[in-house]
């Protein structure tokens, strides 16, 4: 890559409009191995603690927020038994359309 490449790519990113995208199968697999870091350096946040700090949930996560369990049920990665991070993470732009699954956030625009 030139170096005038280099800085427009720069550029590019820092407006927020990168001119390539990371494939979403990519970003899948990034945000699960991420998650299960986290997960193995202590409890995660309960799923009432993440909303309160103003991250939307998921369908099942919202399940688990309104079921009568002990907060450390609440604070299980929910994403490893889910469908939609095998799909997210083998399927480019997976066929999920729940509302707040980071997995359907990672889909490319356009490409669905």
């Amino acid at each position: 890559m030139t170096r005038r490449n280099e800085e427009q790519f720069f550029e590019q990113l820092a407006d927020g409009t990168p001119e390539t995208l990371a494939p979403s199968r990519l970003k899948s697999r990034i945000y699960s191995a991420l998650m299960q870091r986290e997960a193995q350096t202590g409890p995660l946040r309960t799923v009432t603690e993440t909303e309160a700090q103003g991250r939307a949930l998921c369908v099942f996560e919202k399940t688990m927020e309104v079921s009568p369990v002990p907060d450390s049920l609440q604070a299980l990665n929910f994403c490893r038994v889910c469908h939609a991070r095998l799909l997210g993470e083998h399927v480019e732009n997976p066929p999920i359309f729940w509302p707040h699954c980071p997995y359907v956030a990672f889909k490319n625009p356009g490409k669905a």
